[in-house]
């Protein structure tokens, strides 16, 4: 295991002293231990550990960034909006799915090198970025768009307030993947369609408007469908949304059994 320091130095051109000291005061030394993986240099993974000088309020992100610009350019890692909306930098942070843009270094003790990895089961294409064909395919698959039938409406489709709260909660999905690779059931096999798909297919069936529900519940009766789920709650666990990814699983299973949705 190789480790890496980045020095903030004090050198005379470092601009006012008082300000510097000021501004350095409230910086913790922090140790990341990140997962690395590059396939043109080796075909096994190690470790690699980054100290940095970083405000503990600054986020795992952050904490990337300042080790990517300023220490190793060589690390790679998914992000774009840095604030929780694209799902895009989803990984294991201290063992446990997160968003780094979402996660605290005061958070996860930063006392302790904070390890950092790629989600698991799906196939690690370079440090951080895993292949994530498989995670979108099983979404496209469950028809992830409304259904309807008959002419185009000259005006938008009506819905009680009701009837929009029964999939609410499954609306707020962006794809992170942070359920579906916390499932054991997807790590021990990948044919799996995941947590992340059947919340999608949750939030179609259930939609008052919508007229494909059947069509998705035959989908999710595959066998490598809804009844592959073994109720660990770890995708709920996971979610840094917040929803309630085994509670629509179950209404999902339910709705097959009673063909009432």
């Amino acid at each position: 295991m190789s480790t890496a320091t980045l020095d903030k130095g004090k050198g005379a051109d470092r601009g006012p002293v008082d300000s510097a000291e000021n501004s350095a005061s409230h910086l913790i030394t922090a140790t990341f231990r990140i997962r690395r993986f590059n396939p043109e240099v080796s075909a096994e993974a190690s470790w690699e550990d980054f100290r940095i000088e970083i405000d503990p309020k600054e986020r795992v992100l952050d904490a990337l960034h300042q080790i990517k610009w300023e220490v190793d350019g060589t690390l790679t890692f998914r992000r774009s909006c840095a604030h929780g909306i694209c799902g895009s930098d989803a990984m294991r942070i201290n063992g446990r799915n997160r968003l780094a843009c979402k996660t605290l270094i005061k958070d996860i003790n930063p006392d302790k090198p904070i390890t950092v990895e790629a989600i698991k089961g799906l196939t690690v294409l370079k440090d951080l970025v895993v292949d994530m064909d498989p995670f979108f395919q099983a979404y496209r698959d469950v028809m992830p768009f409304l259904v309807t039938t008959g002419n185009e409406p000259t005006r938008e489709r009506l819905q009680s307030a009701e009837d929009r709260e029964r999939f609410d909660d499954t609306t707020k999905c962006i794809l992170c993947a942070a359920c579906t690779s916390s499932c054991p059931v997807f790590w021990n096999d990948g044919q799996y369609f995941g947590p992340a798909a059947i919340v999608n297919a949750h939030r179609f069936i259930f939609d008052s408007r919508d007229e494909a529900g059947e069509q998705r519940l035959e989908i999710l009766n595959d066998k490598d469908g809804v009844w592959r789920c073994r109720t660990t709650f770890n995708c709920t666990d996971a979610c840094p949304r917040g929803i309630e990814v085994t509670k629509a699983i179950q209404e999902v299973k339910r709705a097959l059994i009673t063909r009432r949705f």
